[in-house]
Parts: structure tokens; C-alpha cells; sequence
């Protein structure tokens, strides 16, 4: 026989509801631009998964198919409320790149896990030229200090 919620618990779970229903029509406002932060960094992890796969046969092709990296999925941003982030892993060594709903992206690292996160570089997502040759040199970065012993 399941047993009925106490009049604490049912107090409880209609106070947090109030509070779920307040939070979220706070929040409304930012839910296009939530909406369009995934997006834009559906599209950028997209990119980075394609380049990564070539980087994997190029370095296994050579001999060195140890150098994998692990590219995690799309999430909400461990640290920013209205942001979205991805992130690249191998071994001790992390980089993030994030998105926020107020328009601009963040790319953050290299980094070793454990220590302070940075250096980050900001730009406006429709800052295509400038993002695209930073996302280069991030990547690039963040692939040569992942394979230093």
C-alpha cells in the first residue's frame, strides 16, 4: 500500500512549485536567446567533431592513435545559468567552449583539470572571421599542450 505524502512534504512540494513557477517566468525572457545560443553551438561543436575526426586519422595514421580526444556533448554551462557549453578532454587536459544567450561565445583553456580554468577569449557569435581563426589557434593550442607528455 503506497503511502499518502505528508502535509510537510505536500507543503514542501508546493512551495518549491511556486518557487519553479516564479524562476521561471523570470527566466522567459532569456529562453530566445538560450534558444539561440544551442544553436549556434550545435553548429561550432559540429565543426569541431568534423575537424577532430580528421586530426584522429591523421595522428593514427602516423603512428600516434593515443592523441584521441574526447569531445563531450551539449549542456547547459556548468558555470553561467543562461549559457550552453561543450568541452574537449584528453588525459589531465580540459578546454570549454561556451555559449550565452546574451550573443556572444567564450573559448576557455587549455587548462589541466583540477587547476584554474582560462585563458579565455570572447567574441560575438557573428564575429565570424575573428571566431573562426581563434577557434583555429584554441584548437590548435589545446591539441599540442593535450599531447606534451
Amino acid at each position: 500500500m503506497a503511502q499518502r505524502p505528508s502535509a510537510s512534504t505536500a507543503d514542501l512540494g508546493e512551495r518549491l512549485a511556486r518557487l519553479g513557477r516564479a524562476l521561471a517566468e523570470r527566466e522567459a525572457e532569456h529562453a530566445d536567446g538560450m534558444a539561440e545560443a544551442r544553436a549556434f553551438l550545435e553548429k561550432l561543436r559540429a565543426r569541431v567533431e568534423a575537424a577532430l575526426e580528421r586530426f584522429h586519422r591523421a595522428a593514427g595514421g602516423a603512428g600516434a592513435p593515443h592523441l584521441r580526444v574526447a569531445l563531450g556533448e551539449l549542456r547547459l554551462d556548468d558555470k553561467h545559468l543562461r549559457s550552453v557549453q561543450f568541452d574537449l578532454a584528453r588525459g589531465r587536459y580540459r578546454a570549454i567552449v561556451t555559449a550565452k544567450s546574451r550573443g556572444d561565445v567564450t573559448l576557455v583553456g587549455p587548462f589541466q583539470a583540477g587547476k584554474q580554468e582560462g585563458p579565455c577569449r570572447t567574441f560575438p557569435m557573428d564575429a565570424a572571421p575573428e571566431l573562426d581563426s581563434a577557434l583555429g589557434e584554441f584548437l590548435e593550442h589545446f591539441l599540442e599542450e593535450a599531447a606534451t607528455p
